[in-house]
């Protein structure tokens, strides 16, 4: 998987160039907590030449960015005043399609 800090900025509309040291410093600890995150939950690492021989799909990649970008936005752990729903089709979604199953043996 190849995504990069710039992949991220131009997910949450900042500009390759855009940024400050905060966001140098957030930016590529946030991407490598969601492609974490992803990989822990389909059960494989996405770049595992096994599960995914031509590398990560799009898809993937794509719910990778929108996880590190709504964990960007959102660092708190509490949202106050706030209403919101989960996107449909949304990462959430994209994973499961994904997502290798175990079933106690």
């Amino acid at each position: 998987m190849a995504l990069t800090t710039d992949d991220l900025k131009n997910q949450i509309n900042m500009g390759t160039d855009g940024g400050d040291a905060i966001d140098a410093a957030v930016l590529p600890t946030v991407l490598a907590a969601a492609t974490r995150h992803v990989e822990n939950f389909i059960g494989y690492a996405l770049d595992d030449s096994e599960k995914l021989p031509e590398g990560a799909p799009a898809d993937l990649e794509h719910a990778v960015l929108m996880i590190a970008a709504h964990w960007y936005e959102e660092r708190e752990t509490v949202l106050v005043g706030v209403s919101g729903q989960e996107i449909p089709f949304g990462a959430s979604q994209i994973l499961g399609e994904y997502r290798e199953y175990s079933y106690g043996g």
